[in-house]
């Protein structure tokens, strides 16, 4: 276990875990979730989905492997979570990878960590008590202070937080070897692994920032659009909703996460705040189609409403069989499907890559 300065994680509620400081000695604030993938910590840092958010891994012995320089989801490569808890953080790393500690990693990059408290009681209190706001601070920082920065944060509810993480101008991604197929893609946050498996199905990605027109991707006339994952409340994202709206029926549509969320209110279905969420890589979805079950990897606070998917024409099409929530539906009429888990994983199992073949299909449909 590391030796540090004495820090605090308090919540919004006002229970107050105490621990030891790592990474940046900053004060943060953000939706206290956790995660419970057993690896993969790296990729949880850059995933820009876990924008505005302290990220405790229920994996108690964090760190073994250290950090480098592959396993990043930003396209910026920065960290992307607020705030790191974890029960013990090694001192010690190895891997043949490896290029710096996870504690030096997080101070280079200005993010801050708490280790040494009861991430299980932590997790306990988040399960039963719901998502909610904290703070990671030194442990001599003021009470009143921090409850007045927590309470100012507020909730994830309303948040608009894709404008912070979206790219700044539009970029390629080459296909590996000759293109097959042509995509425009809107990055609302998006994990660079997506890219890298169409990549190797022969597609080539035009990727634009979120508050692009859709005329400039319709007149790209691409075969096909991608609607990216991303962080914080779909229904704030006024402008992207707009824009996926006005894709319908231009070309088969396929969606991920936020952009699945995206999709159901552009088509005129609800979205809701979940409890806590769905984080880790270890959640059950079946695929209603076969049947099958797939263990998929999963980053997202709000769901999509299955009463008015059914409204609007819409077909589900795969569920969480933890709580039932949506998982998956398609609309047949504007050739488009989406997914709320990351079929492209990273970290994760592999179990749900089928879905880019899925799209290659549509592609191919008249």
């Amino acid at each position: 276990m590391i030796n540090g300065p004495a820090a605090i994680l308090m919540l919004a509620d006002g229970r107050t875990f105490r621990g030891i400081g790592f990474g940046s000695r900053t004060t943060v604030i953000g939706e206290v979730v956790f995660n419970t993938a057993m690896t993969g910590y790296q990729e949880i840092l850059t995933d820009p989905s876990y924008c505005d958010q302290l990220v405790c891994m229920t994996q108690p012995h964090i760190g073994v492997y250290g950090a480098n320089d592959e396993d990043i989801e930003s396209q910026e490569g920065t960290i992307q979570v607020s705030g790191l808890i974890v029960r013990e953080l090694s001192d010690y790393y190895s891997n043949r990878r490896a290029v710096r500690s996870l504690s030096s990693y997080l101070e280079n990059e200005g993010v801050a960590g708490i280790a040494g408290l009861d991430t299980r009681a932590l997790t306990r209190h988040i399960r039963d008590g719901g998502a909610m706001a904290g703070a990671i601070a030194p442990a001599d920082a003021p009470p009143d202070v921090l409850r007045e920065q927590i309470n100012a944060w507020g909730s994830m509810e309303g948040k608009e937080l894709v404008s912070q993480v979206t790219c700044r101008r539009p970029y390629v991604i080459d296909s590996d070897g000759p293109a097959r197929f042509r995509v425009a893609a809107y990055d609302y946050g998006a994990k660079q692994n997506i890219f890298r498996l169409m990549a190797a199905r022969g597609i080539t990605v035009e990727v634009f920032p979120a508050d692009v027109p859709a005329g400039e991707l319709i007149a790209r006339e691409p075969d096909g659009f991608f609607l990216s994952n991303g962080p914080g409340d779909p229904a704030a994202c006024l402008v992207p909703i707009q824009n996926v709206r006005a894709l319908l029926g231009r070309a088969p549509i396929m969606g991920i996460c936020l952009g699945h969320q995206l999709l159901a209110l552009a088509c005129g279905a609800q979205t809701y705040k979940l409890p806590f969420g769905h984080h880790g890589a270890n959640h059950p979805v079946q695929d209603l189609s076969n049947g099958r079950i797939e263990i998929t990897s999963q980053n997202h606070g709000f769901a999509v409403d299955s009463g008015s998917l059914e409204a609007i024409g819409a077909q589900v099409t795969h569920v969480n069989l933890n709580d039932r929530s949506v998982e998956g539906f398609v609309v047949p009429d504007a050739r488009a499907f989406s997914v709320q888990y990351h079929p492209e994983a990273a970290p994760g199992p592999h179990d749900s890559r089928y879905l880019f073949d899925r799209f290659i299909d549509f592609l191919t449909q008249d």
